[in-house]
């Protein structure tokens, strides 16, 4: 770094610090004179059993919020307002500020009592919380020092059930049936999952009217030795202070009636409407069947609104269920307009969807999707059209239930399944060729709600393709000339035919995302051209009406890991690994099933498939979207996520990854999976991204820069961010959603 360079940096540091100091100062016109700014607040704890981050909630006032857990920007942003609310700039500073946390000692002495109730329903009984106040001019930071002692834990265990049905029912006069036992740590979450269990139990055995008010503990503490005697005690029913005390009723279906909202017909056949009823006339009230019920009815997509109420029949045991319905609209009419940047080519989409939500009165979704693209591509010489042209056409038919034979009628109902037919016919035009493709698929999706899972199963997806036209030009140059001729390329642009099924998971709990998505090609139709002896084609394929059909594998993973620190700032860590195997009547995998770097996606220092694959550097002509793919991918990402202000949110990031062939091709060199070199290959970017977050969508810009680049080994490009050039290293991208 040249002197002019060091002189700048130090320059700007001084004007960053001066800054900083000013509105430092400026903060202070804030805080009253007998008052103190809260500037930082922490709990601290000697025993590592103790979930500190959990206990954070208990703390009644915090300190204001930071950009990337660092930067009080909004407290700074609102102290630079004036007190003369009559000035827009004044109102406009405050209103995308914070204003600033004057400590409060009522709030940090209820917090006090908070944090030891909060311990002590843990199970530290004799639990203290001594706040220390540390004083800095007009500013004050709180440390909350956690002293829960040694926790305390069950000796004795009684349950004393007085009725003798519920008793004999649940087995709870065996200690192995029941959930409160000897030895556990005495918590006040121990005690309540007791509680429920014993409640959920009785709800799905016909007690519609038990709940855990009828369930009682009390407890005796010998403090010298820390353990506590529990007793359980299961209550008798009593409606009201004025009735006796009976045995529990249990309660069994009387009725079940369906009622439109208003006497409307939802226009639905009634069979469907029995087959997602669980509740049945004769069985006992169980409130899995109810929930199982709102979330069959909640898949037809043919409703709107679902109400089940229960009425208890006079001097009976019996319930009678109804229904309530409202029917949505049948047909619907969308429209979906979007701009497209590919490799920096602008364009514009559009698409218009019509959709029928009933079509044979069993909520069976039909809809019909046109889509339309334009392109206008620079940079390419020789050829007559310089535009991109793309027109779809796709249609749906989903059913909401398992369309199979051989299933249970009791698994068909019980499953939130769906069944999905789909057809669509694609014709893209781009100057270098012509390209249709045709699709046909059949596939079931069906979610485990109780288990945050999503599953799908591609029974069979098939996929002709067909290049009618291809420029003499793109022709001479790339496919016929033997010093340019590449074997993945030529592959890519001849008649092809995919015969696939695939199965794929979907794992998120908020927290924690997981995805693993398998697939396998032409493995069906290699068999049958095996047993039928069929013949070769010239490149040594068999092939199915003439056309060479694919034949691979492949799998993919997928890892996302959220650290929210607090309501404004998070950490999330992604890792994803792909890998795909072509054999038998395939050397090459598709293009469609290729792996590529770079984008809004992946690692972002790249634009989209601008990376790799291993530490081969591409070419200068205008096809190295071709070159520039692999057989295995590797992203690595991590991006810290802070709120700003208004509806803006801000990001830092650091992405890593690339990708590999499996075989060695000769077109790209330095691309293939070496074990002991492919560390050596893996890319680096870091960068910033600001989002419009409007909740139901996020718009995304963000700015990535090359840190480590492994197509250059040994000059100074290797280590861009040493050397760092912002014409070479720069890319922008806009998205819309989150990257992962």
């Amino acid at each position: 770094m040249n002197k002019r360079r060091i002189g700048v940096s130090i320059y700007l540091l001084t004007v960053c610090l001066a800054a900083l100091v000013l509105v430092g100062c400026s903060v202070q016109k804030f805080v009253p004179e007998d008052g103190y700014l809260l500037s930082k607040v922490e709990i601290k704890s000697d025993n590592k059993d103790m979930d500190v981050e959990m206990l954070k909630q208990y703390v009644r006032q915090k300190a204001n919020s930071k950009w990337f857990s660092i930067f009080k920007v909004p407290l700074h942003t609102y102290s630079l307002a004036g007190r003369d609310t009559t000035k827009w700039i004044n109102r406009t500073l405050k209103n995308i500020g914070e204003k600033p946390v004057i400590y409060d000692s009522i709030q940090a002495r209820l917090s006090c009592r908070d944090l030891v109730t909060a311990m002590q329903n843990m199970g530290y009984m004799n639990a203290a919380v001594v706040l220390e106040k540390k004083y800095k001019g007009k500013k004050v930071k709180l440390e909350y020092n956690l002293l829960p002692g040694e926790p305390f834990y069950i000796r004795n265990v009684e349950y004393d059930i007085e009725d003798p049905v519920v008793e004999k029912l649940l087995g709870l006069e065996d200690s192995v049936n029941r959930g409160i036992h000897r030895g556990m740590q005495f918590t006040v979450a121990n005690l309540n999952n007791e509680r429920k269990r014993i409640a959920r139990e009785l709800h799905n055995s016909g007690f519609y009217k038990f709940n855990i008010d009828f369930i009682r503990f009390t407890a005796d503490s010998t403090n010298s030795t820390r353990e506590v005697d529990v007793v359980l005690r299961l209550l008798r029913y009593k409606p009201d202070n004025n009735a006796e005390e009976t045995l529990h009723p249990r309660y069994f279906i009387g009725s079940v009636r369906h009622v439109g909202i208003g006497e409307e017909d939802t226009h639905l056949r009634k069979r469907v409407l029995d087959d997602n009823t669980i509740i049945k006339k004769g069985w006992p009230y169980r409130a899995k069947d109810l929930q199982r019920t709102y979330n069959n009815f909640a898949k037809l997509g043919a409703l709107g609104y679902t109400n089940i109420r229960f009425t208890e029949r006079s001097d009976t045991s019996l319930l009678d269920c109804v229904i309530h319905t409202s029917r949505r609209k049948t047909n619907s009419l969308s429209f979906q307009p979007e701009g497209t940047n590919t490799a920096g080519n602008l364009g514009a989409a559009a698409s218009v969807t019509w959709t029928n939500r009933n079509l044979f009165r069993g909520s069976e979704q039909f809809s019909v999707e046109l889509r339309g693209a334009y392109e206008a591509i620079t940079g390419l010489e020789g050829y007559q059209n310089h535009n991109y042209t793309e027109f779809g056409l796709e249609t749906k038919l989903e059913f909401p239930h398992f369309l199979a034979p051989f299933l249970s009628w009791s698994f068909r109902r019980n499953s939130l399944a769906k069944s999905e037919l789909s057809v669509s016919f694609d014709m893209q035009n781009r100057p270098e060729f012509h390209r249709r493709v045709f699709s046909a698929a059949w596939r079931y999706k069906w979610n485990d709600v109780g288990h945050h899972a999503a599953y799908r199963l591609d029974l069979l997806d098939l996929n002709y393709i067909y290049m009618p036209w291809i420029s003499s030009t793109f022709k001479r140059e790339y496919l016929d000339n033997v010093g340019s001729r590449n074997a993945i390329l030529k592959y890519n642009y001849e008649d092809m035919f995919l015969a696939k099924i695939g199965f794929g998971v979907n794992y998120n709990n908020g927290i924690r995302a997981f995805r693993a998505n398998f697939e396998t090609s032409g493995n069906l139709l290699n068999a049958v051209s095996h047993i039928a002896k069929s013949k070769k084609n010239g490149n040594g394929q068999y092939t199915l009406f003439n056309i060479a059909y694919a034949q691979y594998v492949k799998f993919d993973i997928d890892y996302l890991r959220i650290y929210q620190f607090d309501k404004h700032n998070t950490l999330a860590l992604h890792a994803s690994l792909g890998i795909a195997y072509p054999y038998g009547n395939s050397k090459v995998l598709p293009f469609e099933k290729r792996y590529f770097s770079g984008g809004a996606n992946s690692v972002r220092g790249w634009n989209v498939r601008g990376l790799g694959p291993g530490k081969f550097k591409g070419t200068n002509g205008s096809i190295d979207f071709i070159n520039q793919t692999g057989d295995m991918k590797l992203d690595l990402n991590a991006e810290y996520r802070t709120f700003l202000f208004w509806k803006i949110d801000g990001a830092v990031f650091l992405d890593a990854g690339n990708i590999w062939t499996l075989r060695n091709y000769q077109e790209q060199p330095g691309g293939m999976f070496v074990l002991k070199d492919f560390y050596k290959q893996i890319a680096v970017a870091y960068g910033i991204g600001l989002r419009l977050n409007f909740g139901y969508f996020i718009m995304r810009f963000d700015f990535g820069m090359k840190a480590i680049n492994p197509a250059y080994e040994t000059s100074k490009e290797h280590y861009a961010i040493l050397n760092p050039n912002l014409k070479r290293d720069f890319a922008f991208h806009f998205a819309v959603g989150l990257p992962f």
